[in-house]
């Protein structure tokens, strides 16, 4: 009985059920991966406050950039050099030394000794190495659960590990939320203990169970592709900061290079991706349908999935929630909360669908997640400003539901196409799709909304600012400011007037008005309509993408499981299979 204890242990290589182990863990390390994505953004008034450092004064920006899209642009560049590295050298041995670096680069950021710039810095620095590691486990997780579960019982498995991933983004959130109340170190503390827990018990349980591949690094095919998606990436994220006159960056000379060269880089990187004898990427999986519709139809709801979350955000942080009484202090807290419905929907979906796609194939699934999304897009632009929360709570549930449904079929689709060998490389591939989404969703649609608002914040502003006694002048000042202000400020949970006319401006008026200027009212009616406006081009963009993105999945072919009878060097028998 004791020898039997022991071997059926969690901490234990050898248990009967190694496959629920595996799930369990790797669930966990995609739960913290993802979680960190997001965590900081709920919590950054809190940590730039902690670092006394003001992230709303221009010289400043590039920190809350940097803090905001550090660890998922940097996700989104190493994914497919860190499975490819785990076909060659094992995905347990990667996915394991990911937990460890993860774990040491939050204990790294939670005693940040630093202050101001020195400050934000360091927590930048070690928010790209837990990067690292929070990059070693997205890659090599989804492949850890290919090989462990049988071809019948991967879209459970796989369901549970994406809905995870999304539902992440979403509990982080929350978390961040909630810690930032408590202290702002405890938002980074949080990964510790798991971190740790997750580290010890990777190396005990995990062992390799999956066809390894052959080769060596492909070093030029990895520096290429880091430096064209890093570049194209970055491009897109200064593309939201003003330049000269402009609203935007989109004509700053260094934007536009970065972009176009980007752009150039990753496309060398296909040609020599194909003539490369032991390349990073084998470009032809792209031929087998399931593959390339998949990566498709997941990159575009990537961008809309995070196009969504930041919109919601601001709405909730910057409109809705002060109307509702709340203090802007405390609006990224109830933000989190508010957004709930979605977070469950995900939940319920997720297992479900994922579970179905095993039986019934991920096309039927995947695209009909995709079209309700699509729907909720536009049921969004169709409820007032000023909500129904129940109304606000149905749409953003079934908008978890269709992600949902879409994900967890999508994602075993993928997996299932591709060979053993080429496992990791394409859980690689796909996390990159899927994190460069959420990457290009802020420059994308902070780019839209900013052109949305242009058009008539400026007027609203300066009329509401002159009739509670602001001059003239500096009323017209305050409304030449790019909106990319006011909307950090509402992202952040600061007052945005407050911000914009600063203690002077706001000391030279008499008390009532500079209250009713500061107060929680003001501002959500002033942007309520030009934020519709901005609200309409963001969201019909997400549903053109969402519907594109159902094309792709219905594109995809039935279900499709590759057996490894044939080399990936001719993988048009794959093609024909599905």
């Amino acid at each position: 009985m004791a020898e039997e204890a022991v071997r059926t242990g969690w901490f234990n290589k050898d248990h009967p059920r190694y496959k629920w182990v595996a799930l369990s863990n790797t669930t966990l390390g995609i739960l913290m991966a993802t979680i960190n994505g997001s965590i900081v953004l709920i919590s950054l008034p809190a940590i730039f406050t902690g670092i006394k450092l003001n992230p709303l004064e221009p010289g400043n920006t590039s920190y809350l950039l940097w803090m905001l899209m550090g660890y998922i642009l940097v996700t989104a560049v190493l994914v497919v050099s860190f499975g490819r590295l785990g076909d060659i050298y094992g995905r347990v041995r990667i996915y394991n030394l990911g937990f460890v670096i993860f774990t040491l680069a939050a204990i790294a950021l939670f005693f940040d000794p630093f202050t101001s710039g020195a400050g934000a810095l360091w927590l930048i620095g070690w928010r790209v190495v837990q990067a690292v590691g929070g990059s070693m486990l997205f890659a090599n997780s989804t492949a850890i659960l290919t090989d462990a579960f049988p071809a019948n019982r991967r879209g459970m498995a796989l369901g549970i590990n994406q809905i995870a991933a999304i539902a992440g983004t979403f509990f982080g959130l929350i978390i961040g939320g909630v810690l930032a109340e408590i202290d702002w170190r405890a938002v980074f503390f949080v990964s510790v203990p798991f971190g740790v827990l997750g580290t010890i018990w990777s190396y005990k349980s995990l062992h390799e169970v999956g066809a390894r591949g052959t080769g060596k690094v492909d070093w030029p095919g990895n520096i290429v592709f880091g430096v064209g998606l890093t570049a194209l990436l970055a491009g897109i994220t200064y593309g939201i900061q003003p330049y000269g006159d402009s609203n935007t960056g989109w004509g700053n000379p260094w934007v536009l290079a970065g972009i176009i060269g980007g752009i150039i880089l990753l496309v060398f990187f296909v040609f020599l991706e194909l003539r490369v004898a032991e390349p990073m990427f084998n470009m032809r999986l792209f031929r087998i349908r399931a593959f390339a519709g998949g990566n498709l139809a997941a990159l575009l709801a990537s961008v809309g999935r995070g196009g969504l979350q930041f919109m919601l955000i601001i709405w909730l942080q910057g409109i809705w929630l002060p109307l509702h009484g709340y203090s802007y202090e405390s609006t990224p807290l109830w933000a989190g909360i508010y957004l709930l419905p979605l977070t469950i929907g995900f939940l319920v979906a997720g297992p479900i669908s994922g579970t179905l796609s095993d039986r019934f194939g991920a096309r039927l699934l995947s695209t009909t997640g995709l079209l309700l999304v699509a729907a909720t897009f536009i049921a969004l632009l169709l409820i007032p400003v000023d909500f129904q929360y129940w109304a606000f709570a149905i749409i953003t549930f079934l908008n978890g539901i269709g992600s949902g449904m879409f994900a967890a079929p999508n994602r075993t689709a993928i997996m299932n196409s591709v060979p053993a060998t080429q496992r990791g490389a394409a859980s690689g591939m796909s996390g990159t799709f899927q994190n460069a989404g959420n990457s290009l969703s802020i420059g994308i649609f902070f780019s839209l909304m900013i052109s949305g608002l242009a058009a008539t914040l400026p007027a609203a502003l300066r009329s509401g600012l002159t009739a509670h006694g602001v001059a003239a002048a500096t009323a017209n000042g305050v409304a030449a400011t790019p909106p990319v202000g006011s909307l950090f400020a509402a992202f952040l949970g600061y007052n945005p007037i407050q911000s914009l006319l600063g203690p002077k401006v706001l000391g030279t008026l008499n008390p009532a008005d500079a209250s009713a200027l500061t107060g929680k009212e003001f501002f959500p009616h002033l942007i309520a309509a030009p934020f519709h406006s901005g609200l309409i081009i963001v969201f019909v963009a997400a549903a053109i993408m969402s519907v594109v993105g159902a094309i792709a999945s219905l594109s995809s072919g039935g279900k499709y499981v590759h057996v490894d009878t044939t080399e990936i060097e001719q993988p048009a028998a794959a093609l024909s299979k599905a």
